[in-house]
């Protein structure tokens, strides 16, 4: 993003602010106001970040993150694993008549 954009973005910021004023004088600080307010103020917040990006180097590789695989085999678990176990939502398997 060029610092035109960035000059364009935070102008338009600025005008929602402003809209963002005028719905707040005429419908009070109610939920939805309030979430357009917080959604203008986070993307101010991107936009700063995005002119830090300009000043600073670029990396060329994102930064490698160590995984770990785990292999889930395709056999069937041993029926003992499921001996005391009941469905829940389903009423189980045992009825609890006394």
């Amino acid at each position: 993003m060029t610092s035109s954009e960035i000059v364009e973005l935070r102008r338009a910021l600025g005008q929602l602010r402003h809209c963002v004023g005028g719905l707040r004088a005429r419908y009070g600080d109610v939920a939805a106001v309030q979430r357009l307010a917080n959604d203008i103020e986070r993307l101010d917040i991107d936009a700063t970040e995005l002119l830090d990006l300009d000043s600073t180097p670029r990396q060329r590789q994102a930064p490698r993150v160590e995984r770990e695989v785990v292999v889930v085999p395709d056999t069937p678990y041993d029926p003992k694993l499921w001996h005391d176990a009941d469905d829940e939502g389903l009423g189980g398997y045992r009825s609890h008549r006394t």
